[in-house]
């Protein structure tokens, strides 16, 4: 059977008011963290798999128990302070052979909890 997999595509930019010589993309781990914590079991979402730069965008993968609840994780990645806006979802599985393959799911979707 099939697992149910949402990969988060957020625009690889840099983030706002970040010198030159720093990390340009600290929003990565502020979403590394945040999909931390849901394996803690919250939410009915968790991190699936280590996110990875895809040409233009970062991909996070998650997974759970139904797909309207991955999605409101999803839709709290997109919404983080310092993530770009522009982000979306593909609702897909692990059995897809490439990224991106799927259904494409604007985020946020509303309501975000």
């Amino acid at each position: 059977m099939a697992t149910l997999i949402v990969e988060v595509h957020v625009p690889l930019l840099p983030a706002p008011a970040v010198a030159p010589d720093e990390y340009q993309y600290p929003w990565i781990d502020d979403v590394e963290d945040f999909l931390a914590d849901l394996d803690e079991g919250t939410d009915g979402a968790r991190d699936y798999d280590d996110g990875e730069q895809h040409g233009e965008v970062y991909i996070f993968f998650l997974t759970g128990s139904d797909e309207a609840s991955v999605l409101r994780a999803a839709s709290r990645v997109a919404t983080l302070a310092r993530v770009p806006r522009g982000s979306f979802a593909m609702v897909t599985d692990d059995e897809a052979a490439e990224f991106g393959l799927g259904r494409r799911v604007d985020l946020p979707v509303s309501p975000v909890s």
